[in-house]
C-alpha cells in the first residue's frame, strides 16, 4: 500500500515522523502533493498547549502543492485538473449554514468543531488533514487558490499570511487611502500588514516591536512603514501622538503574540472615531488595566479578526505573482518536514543564537 510521509503532533512539545496510508479518492475529492507548508505562531501555540490540539494529528494550515488525483465532479466543482499547483485555505466549511451562506465562511457553524487543516484527528479517516506530511487529503468542501508557477514553494506559502495582511490591515478596518495606520508587531504578519496597508494607500503606515525586532523593524521600513517605534525605548502611545499630530491613528492592528498590553495600548493610540483590530492571540490571558469607558469614549469600532476570507487570498496571490515586494527577505529558513520541533523552537525564539521570521517545511 502506498504511504505518506508525516509529522504526527501526539502531545505536548511531541512530534513524531509516521507513515499514513494513502487514501482512494472519489469523485468529490482529491490528494495533494505537498511542496510546502508554512509555519505560523498558531502552530506553536498547538505545540505549546496554548490552545486546543486534538493529540494525535497532523499539523499545518498553510499547505501548497499539486494535485495528483481527483475525482470528476471535484475537478469540475474546483476547476483544478491533476497536475495543477494550488494553495489550500485552512477552513473546511459546510458551505450549508448561514454564516456559509452570508459569505462569511470562515465562522462556519456547521462543521464538525475545529474543521481546518492542521486541526483534525487522526482518528478521522484518512488521517493526512495536515500540511507537515508528503501529501494531503483533500476534502470536497476545501477552499483552494491557484498558485502561480514561478513562484519557489518557500514563497508560495507566504499566501496565507500576505492573505491576513488584506483582511486584517484593510478589509476589517475599511482603510481607505490616506488613512494612518498602526501595526503592532513586526512579525510575518504584522510584515504583511505593511505591505497590504501600503497597497490601499495608507498616508502613514507606522509598525512597533521590541529591540530585538531592530532587523524586522528595518525591513518593515523597507517594505513601505513610513515610522517605526522600539517600544522598550519610547513610550509606543506617546509616540504614535507625535507622528500623527496629536490625532491618533485611524486603524490600529495589533498582531503580537501573547503581549496582553498591546491591548490597551491599541485603544489608547486609535484617533477618535478610528477602528482598533485585534488578530494577536494572547493564550487566555486576561487584559490588565482594560478599562471599556475609553472605548465609549472615543465611539471606536472593536473588531477580532480569526482567519482570511477568499478574497483577501486572491489579492495576496496577485500581489506575489507581480514581484513589487521582496518577498524573499519575509522568508528566513527552509527546513525538511522532519525538523519540524526545530522549526516550532526556532519560530518561538527559543533556540539561542538564531532568529527566524517566516518558516516553510518540505517533505
Amino acid at each position: 500500500m502506498a504511504e505518506a510521509r508525516a509529522m504526527v503532533m501526539t502531545g505536548l512539545r511531541s512530534i513524531e515522523a509516521r507513515r499514513l496510508p494513502l487514501p482512494e479518492v472519489g469523485p468529490d475529492d482529491a490528494l495533494l502533493q505537498v511542496e510546502a507548508c508554512g509555519i505560523c505562531g498558531t502552530d506553536y501555540e498547538q505545540y505549546h498547549g496554548a490552545i486546543y490540539a486534538p493529540y494525535p494529528f497532523v499539523p499545518g494550515h498553510e499547505p501548497v502543492g499539486r494535485i495528483v488525483a481527483i475525482g470528476e465532479r471535484a475537478a469540475a466543482r474546483w476547476r483544478v485538473e491533476v497536475g495543477a499547483r494550488v494553495a489550500v485555505e485552512p477552513a473546511i466549511p459546510c458551505l450549508a449554514c448561514p454564516l456559509c451562506l452570508g459569505g462569511r465562511y470562515t465562522l462556519c457553524v456547521g462543521r464538525r468543531p475545529m474543521s481546518a487543516y492542521g486541526f483534525i484527528p487522526l482518528s478521522v479517516p484518512p488521517g493526512l488533514w495536515g500540511g507537515y506530511a508528503s501529501h494531503l487529503y483533500l476534502a470536497p468542501n476545501s477552499v483552494l487558490h491557484r498558485v502561480p508557477e514561478h513562484l519557489p514553494p518557500e514563497l508560495a506559502v507566504l499566501f496565507n499570511p500576505l492573505g491576513a495582511g488584506f483582511r486584517w490591515a484593510v478589509d476589517l478596518p475599511g482603510l481607505r487611502a490616506g488613512d494612518s495606520i498602526v501595526v503592532l508587531g513586526p512579525g510575518q504578519r504584522g510584515l504583511a500588514c505593511v505591505i497590504a496597508a501600503r497597497e490601499a494607500g495608507a498616508g502613514c503606515i507606522i509598525v512597533t516591536g521590541l529591540a530585538a525586532d531592530e532587523a524586522r523593524l528595518a525591513l518593515a521600513r523597507e517594505l513601505g512603514a513610513h515610522h517605526t517605534v522600539n517600544v522598550e525605548a519610547e513610550d509606543p502611545v506617546g509616540a504614535v501622538r507625535r507622528l500623527t499630530d496629536g490625532r491618533g491613528a485611524d486603524v490600529v492592528v495589533d498582531v503580537t503574540a501573547y503581549a496582553v498590553e498591546a491591548v490597551t495600548q491599541a485603544i489608547e493610540m486609535a484617533a477618535r472615531g478610528g477602528t482598533v483590530v485585534l488578530a494577536g492571540t494572547k493564550g487566555r490571558r486576561p487584559v490588565p488595566d482594560f478599562y471599556s469607558d475609553r472605548i465609549i469614549g472615543k465611539e471606536l469600532t472593536v473588531k477580532g479578526a480569526l482567519g482570511v476570507d477568499y478574497a483577501s487570498y486572491e489579492r495576496a496571490l496577485a500581489v506575489m505573482a507581480s514581484g513589487r515586494y521582496p518577498l524573499e527577505r519575509l522568508h528566513s529558513h527552509t527546513l525538511p518536514i522532519e525538523e519540524a520541533d526545530r522549526a516550532l523552537r526556532l519560530l518561538a525564539r527559543e533556540v539561542p543564537g538564531e532568529e527566524a521570521l517566516h518558516i516553510a517545511l518540505v517533505p
